[in-house]
């Protein structure tokens, strides 16, 4: 083969000879006009002699691509030894494997994300040149861009953006990548008094090295890419908010004015995402928080800090009660830990070192700092090293229902989705090196059994693994990291879950593996995890007598399978609209009497439903039924019982049921039955 000629490696099988410099979008066309249209960017994967037919290793560096932090993705200099998207107009000019994108592929998605927010900068200038450009990445709802302007942005500036926004979509300008030395960039933007893009190219590029730009009409911009062809392929474009943010995220930086926006590929995606978007609002937990005086949030206690009312801590019993309850069937045994501990068992346990900027600051008292725990786990180690222990005795499986303190700042907090108190359905596992992996799988089963207990049948898995290029972000050994990820891979593997692998977003101490349900929206949210970790037993130098009488160490096992209390409700809320399963309703039954003459009667249904175990509540006051009902029926209270004369004289109730309606007349006994049966099951069809 010519040096002047390399050879593109298609996803059919098939090798094409072209010459070097052709582009992805070239050898699109010659396969089919239509693919060249509607592809929107190109992957490409090195082809060498040890990757070539290694399907395997390629997808895990795919993974290690698309976990690359946002803002690397954007500015950082290419991995060339990894899979990575360019535009259709790179040259090609080594032996690659060519993927043509199209909007079909997820990650398309992101690009024209990507591409939007250079549209939403290059008509912020336009309108606004005064104005100094952060940055802009694609977010997993649409994009936004960091903007330094002295004067704030009006929502008529926000509709003016739109309206110039559509202008330079109209206009077609094609991206183009161009690239100038660093040193003369880092003048440019020193010149134009643009602190962002110096800190930017400072931190993401090398001294002496080309500097990457996107060009798009005058507008010129510092990104890696890649792009759409042109700014007429982000044909569905909406400005959505405008909020602000700190440069740095540092409250001591310039204040900078953060619009959002979101694109998708036609109008009719557009749609669909504002009605789930609209949707999601009927759900948020926080507006129904209120309305059906679950929880709240009280200003002169502090921000992040949550107050259970009695509807809603009925519904946290009830989950508390499940878990301790299944905990001990699956042989845990249940522990408490103080809130605050020295800061000197902060240090052992390296949370001082790694997790310090999550805590709160020390207090000093007359015989020691002590720091309020963010964490239960070196409480539980504290009790299995206060007494000696025999292979015999492990596993020993410690859980907690622990409160624990976290410092988040001021404006990140959401409901009770980020708070800074909340419970942690913690557990501990102390075993040999040979039962890790069964527990390992004790673990995910009971991950699968919450998920499913609670009502959500879909969710996805990931295994969050080290990254070996930043050995300073994780503690231990790479041989230690590498026998624990492998161990973990086999659990999955063995039952069946499909997962994907994370470089990078492993806990400090260990690899972990995260499940993220998927909602009633078909919203992702991080709840359960299990992580594994050869750290801390080494740190707190614990140890078991093993068989052969020798000292050997543990390994330990972290898992939070609620993730927090708090934020599994929350998700509850939203997944069910507040319509909680009857199990789980802190109402289940409301009795609403015709008149006052059937008072006596409802108190009589109230006592026998009582008996079998139902919370209910009557409706007494001297109002209509129908305002009775209602006022249920708001509260989402998932039966109803309406009667009158003929249904106390037959011992009946007239049945209302949550997204029913009315259902008719039955004997009270076989409306228990019916309830019961839903009830008992934990069943979420009621």
């Amino acid at each position: 083969m010519s040096t002047s000629t390399i050879a593109i490696h298609l996803p059919d099988g098939s090798v094409r000879e072209v010459p070097a410099g052709t582009t992805p979008l070239e050898i699109a066309n010659s396969i089919s006009p239509r693919l060249a249209s509607a592809s929107v960017v190109a992957r490409i994967t090195p082809v060498t002699a040890a990757t070539a037919g290694d399907a395997a290793d390629s997808a895990k560096k795919e993974e290690s691509a698309e976990a690359a932090p946002a803002e690397a993705a954007m500015y950082a200099a290419e991995d060339k030894t990894a899979p990575r998207l360019v535009d259709l107009a790179t040259p090609l000019n080594d032996n690659v494997k060519l993927e043509l994108v199209t909007e079909k592929d997820p990650e398309a998605l992101k690009v024209i994300r990507h591409s939007a927010a250079h549209v939403l900068a290059t008509a912020v200038l336009e309108l606004f040149p005064e104005t100094k450009l952060g940055h802009g990445p694609a977010t997993d709802s649409g994009f936004f861009y960091d903007f330094y302007r002295d004067k704030p942005f009006t929502p008529d500036d926000l509709a003016a953006i739109e309206k110039k926004m559509a202008e330079v979509v109209a206009r077609d300008e094609k991206f183009v990548r161009e690239y100038e030395p660093r040193e003369e960039a880092l003048q440019e933007f020193a010149r134009d008094g643009d602190f962002m893009k110096t800190h930017f190219v400072t931190r993401f590029t090398e001294p002496g090295s080309q500097v990457s730009f996107y060009r798009n009409g005058k507008f010129v911009d510092f990104c890696r890419g890649p792009h759409v062809p042109s700014t007429g392929r982000v044909k569905a474009v909406k400005v959505t908010s405008l909020a602000g943010a700190y440069w740095l995220g540092d409250e001591k930086n310039p204040q900078l004015q953060r619009i959002y926006g979101t694109a998708f590929f036609s109008k009719k995606e557009m749609d669909e995402h504002f009605a789930r978007l609209e949707e999601a609002a009927k759900r948020d937990h926080r507006v129904l928080g209120k309305q059906l005086d679950l929880f709240s949030i009280q200003e002169v206690a502090g921000a992040g800090l949550i107050f259970w009312h009695p509807k809603g801590g009925i519904i946290r019993k009830l989950m508390e009660d499940w878990m301790r309850d299944e905990c001990l069937r699956r042989g845990y045994q249940m522990v408490f830990t103080p809130h605050v501990m020295r800061r000197d068992l902060w240090r052992i346990s390296g949370h001082e070192g790694f997790y310090a900027g999550n805590m709160y600051t020390p207090m000093e008292l007359d015989d020691a700092e002590y720091r309020l725990k963010p964490m239960n786990c070196p409480g539980h180690i504290l009790i299995y090293k206060n007494s000696p222990k025999s292979y015999r005795d492990l596993p020993q499986r410690y859980a907690e229902l622990g409160n624990v303190y976290r410092y988040e700042r001021s404006g990140t907090m959401h409901g009770l989705l980020r708070v800074r108190g909340f419970t942690q359905d913690d557990a501990h596992i102390f075993c040999t090196p040979q039962q890790i992996e069964d527990e390992m799988d004790g673990c995910i089963d009971f991950a699968e059994a919450v998920l499913k207990t609670f009502g959500f049948a879909e969710y996805r898995v990931e295994l969050s693994a080290h990254d070996p290029n930043k050995p300073g972000e994780f503690v231990g050994k790479q041989e230690d990291w590498i026998r624990a990820e492998a161990a973990l891979d086999r659990v999955l593997t063995r039952r069946g879950l499909t997962f994907k692998r994370i470089p990078g977003e492993g806990a400090f101490y260990g690899p972990k593996i995260d499940f993220k349900l998927v909602d009633v929206l078909g919203r992702l949210w991080q709840l359960s995890t299990v992580q594994f970790d050869f750290n801390l037993p080494a740190r707190f130098e614990l140890e078991y007598v093993g068989e052969d009488g020798e000292r050997h160490q543990p390994v330990m096992v972290h898992r939070a399978l609620f993730g927090s209390v708090e934020r599994f409700f929350g998700v509850l809320i939203e997944h069910y609209a507040g319509a909680f399963p009857l199990w789980l309703a802190p109402i289940q039954i409301g009795l609403v009497p015709i008149s006052e003459r059937h008072a006596a009667y409802a108190g009589k249904v109230e006592a026998e439903l009582k008996a079998a175990g139902f919370r209910v509540e009557s409706d007494l006051r001297n109002e209509k039924m129908n305002a009775k009902i209602r006022d249920f029926a708001n509260q989402k209270t998932p039966y109803i019982l309406v009667f009158g004369d003929k249904e106390q004289e037959a011992g009946a109730v007239s049945v209302r049921t949550r997204g029913k309606g009315d259902q008719g007349s039955m004997p009270l006994s076989d409306f228990l039955l019916k309830a019961k049966a839903i009830a008992e099951t934990k069943s979420t069809e009621l």
